[in-house]
C-alpha cells in the first residue's frame, strides 16, 4: 500500500470567497474534475465554477408532471371505469372536478421528489467526511473558505497538484487524510 492510498486529496485554504472562486475556475481551466469546496455560506457561481450542474429542478418537474398525471388518471379510472355512477345528470369525465386534487397531488410530488432528490444529489446524509480530519476545516463554518482536489481525480498527482494550488495565493495547502 502506497502513501498516495491513504490520502483523500489535498485541502487549500483561503482568507476570502473572491479567492476561493477564482481558484475554482482556475482548478477546473486545469483539468481538475473531482473538487469540491466548502464556505460558511452560499457564493454565487461557485457550482458553475465548479462544473458542476444541478438536476434537481428537472427531477422536481418529472416528479410533479408523474404525481399530477397519476391522480388524475387515479380519479378518472375511478369515476369512469372502475365505478361509473351518473351523479345529478353530470358527465361521467367531469374534469373540472379533477383539478384542485391534480394540483395538489402535483404539488406534493414535486416537492418530495425535490426534498429526496437534493438529500441524493447531496450525498447526505453523511455523517463522516474526510475533510473533518483536518484541524482546520472547523473555520469552514466560520471565516474560512476551502478547494479540495481529490485524489481519485483523473490528473491527481501528489506533488504538481500541491505546486499547482500552492500557485493559487492559498493561506496554506494540506494533505487530507481518508
Amino acid at each position: 500500500m502506497n502513501k498516495a492510498d491513504d490520502v483523500f486529496g489535498l485541502a487549500a485554504e483561503f482568507e476570502s470567497h473572491i479567492d476561493l472562486l477564482r481558484a475554482a475556475e482556475k482548478s477546473y481551466e486545469q483539468g481538475y474534475r473531482k473538487m469540491d469546496a466548502y464556505t460558511p455560506f452560499p457564493i454565487e457561481g461557485l457550482a458553475e465554477a465548479l462544473g458542476k450542474r444541478n438536476r434537481v429542478p428537472l427531477m422536481a418537474l418529472i416528479g410533479g408532471i408523474i404525481g399530477g398525471a397519476g391522480a388524475y388518471y387515479m380519479m378518472w379510472y375511478a369515476n369512469v371505469v372502475s365505478y361509473p355512477i351518473n351523479i345529478g345528470g353530470r358527465p361521467l369525465h367531469s374534469w373540472p372536478a379533477f383539478i384542485p386534487i391534480t394540483f395538489e397531488l402535483t404539488v406534493l410530488c414535486a416537492g418530495l421528489t425535490a426534498f429526496f432528490g437534493s438529500l441524493g444529489t447531496c450525498g447526505l446524509p453523511k455523517p463522516y467526511h474526510p475533510m473533518f480530519n483536518l484541524t482546520e476545516f472547523e473555520r469552514a463554518s466560520q471565516d474560512r473558505f476551502f478547494l479540495c482536489i481529490e485524489a481519485h481525480d483523473a490528473i491527481f498527482e501528489p506533488t504538481k497538484t500541491r505546486e499547482f494550488l500552492q500557485g493559487l495565493n492559498p493561506v496554506r495547502v494540506t494533505e487530507v487524510p481518508k
